[in-house]
């Protein structure tokens, strides 16, 4: 037996598909950091809190930063401004996002 699909349940499926992506990419971009080193040989970390929801802002970079060096405390070598730009979307923009552009350099004070 064989069972038919309609082809608007799978246009149904492939916009839930693309709503969801479309959430992993924004919410995999927030808050993450790499090891990077400095000009003068120190060890930094690469702080990236960009994002498009609330939820994100500087101070999820610095709640990172203090969660990296501890209480030792840290130094900001470097921060980007806090640029936006409207990111996805479709013809009627309903897909849209705000996402904003946050990422900072530190180095742990010893």
């Amino acid at each position: 037996m064989k069972e038919n699909v309609s082809a608007s349940a799978l246009g149904k499926l492939a916009v839930t598909a693309a709503v969801l992506t479309l959430a992993a990419a924004l919410a995999g971009c927030a808050n993450s950091a790499k090891r990077t080193y400095l000009p003068t040989g120190d060890t930094g970390f690469a702080i990236n809190c960009s994002g498009g929801d609330a939820s994100t802002s500087w101070a999820e970079c610095y709640k990172k930063a203090g969660e990296i060096c501890g209480s030792y405390g840290y130094d900001v070598v470097s921060k980007d401004v806090d640029n936006g730009a409207t990111s996805g979307g479709s013809v009627a923009g309903i897909f849209g996002a705000n996402v904003k552009n946050r990422s900072m350099v530190i180095r742990c004070k010893q």
